[in-house]
Order: structure tokens, then C-alpha cells, then sequence
């Protein structure tokens, strides 16, 4: 059984660089680390897909090409057991975490983000593993700016400037050791190293 690893975003150009884009353009970062990128479109899955390896273990990258808060409706048909949502890893983007930051985290809820909550109820579990990414400002001192109320809509839809999409690409990689690790040892130590 393969692993499965979900890059969430919103299709479409407009979107491209935008934080709540983080999913896609880290999973893509992997993708081409690992020379992964016989990309095409899936209809059925309502995603683009690409086959490939990552320490000899097949995987199937996705990215839905719904919106966000639909997110569970691409991959319903691929995770349909608790023993196949084992080896499904989801990246998206996290407001609660300072830009760039990674968090593995496994069997928790979707902390208020509309395309995990899409998956939990598409897939009927929360027992997948999740690597959050920071896209939050955060004041000289390291404190999170978050914007509040109407802001955090115009801020997660707003497009990263060049500093920080540098950074996005670095944490990029982190997520690529990180998946390795999930791989070739297990989601623990991997929290344990990322975390």
C-alpha cells in the first residue's frame, strides 16, 4: 500500500503563491527534490496526481484541485480504512505557527483549518498524520502577529512576499526529511526530530 501525500491549496493561478497555498507549493518542493513529476489530472479524484518513490516506498502525491473547504472530497475515494489513512500524510498551512515553522502532529483535530475538517469528515477519521507549516508574522521578538476578525481572510488569501516564500521553500525541505523519516522509521520519531 502506497503512502499518500495530500498537498492542500486552491487550484488556479490567482492562488498560486498565496500562504493558504502552503500545502501545494511544499508538496511540489518534495516532488522535485525527489525527481517526481510525471504530474497529471485526475478526474475522478478531482486532483492532480503524480506516482513516484521516496526511500523506496511508492507514493502518490495529490493535489486537489477543489477549493480548500472541499478538500475531503478528493481524497474519499483513496482513503477508505483507518489502515490506509496510516499512511496518509496531509500538508497545509497553519496561522497558529510563526512563518516557516514545521509541526508533525497525528490523530487530532482540525484546529479550525476547513480543509482538514473537509478531510476528517470525507475520510471519517482524524488517525492521519498532518505536517502543519507556519505562514503567522511574528513580531522582532519572536511573539505571533496574527491578524484577527475580517483581516485573516485578505491574509491567508494574500500572496507571500519574496522573504517569506524563501522561507516557505526552506521549510519545504524540512518536510521532505521529515516525510523521509515517516517513512523509513515512523510519525513518532519524526515528531520527535521536527517537533
Amino acid at each position: 500500500m502506497s503512502y499518500i501525500i495530500a498537498g492542500l491549496g486552491n487550484p488556479g493561478e490567482e492562488y498560486e503563491n498565496t500562504r493558504h497555498n502552503t500545502g501545494r507549493i511544499i508538496l511540489e518542493t518534495v516532488a522535485k527534490a525527489e525527481g517526481i513529476d510525471s504530474w497529471k489530472n485526475d478526474k475522478v479524484l478531482s486532483s492532480a496526481v503524480a506516482k513516484g518513490k521516496i526511500e523506496g516506498e511508492s507514493v502518490v502525491l495529490l493535489a486537489p484541485e477543489t477549493y480548500m473547504n472541499k478538500s475531503g472530497s478528493a481524497l474519499k475515494t483513496l482513503i477508505t480504512s483507518e489502515k490506509k489513512a496510516e499512511k496518509f500524510i496531509v500538508i497545509h498551512d497553519d496561522l497558529d505557527l510563526p512563518l516557516g515553522v514545521i509541526r508533525i502532529v497525528w490523530n487530532r483535530g482540525a484546529g479550525g483549518h476547513r480543509g482538514v475538517e473537509s478531510i476528517i469528515r470525507a475520510i471519517k477519521t482524524e488517525k492521519f498524520i498532518r505536517i502543519r507549516v507556519g505562514i503567522a508574522p511574528t513580531t522582532p521578538s519572536g511573539k505571533l502577529r496574527k491578524p484577527e476578525g475580517k483581516k485573516v481572510l485578505d491574509f491567508i488569501i494574500g500572496e507571500f512576499k519574496k522573504p517569506e516564500l524563501l522561507e516557505i521553500k526552506k521549510a519545504g525541505k524540512k518536510v521532505h526529511e521529515a516525510i523521509k523519516m515517516i517513512i523509513t522509521e515512523d510519525k513518532f520519531r519524526a515528531m520527535t526530530e521536527f517537533n
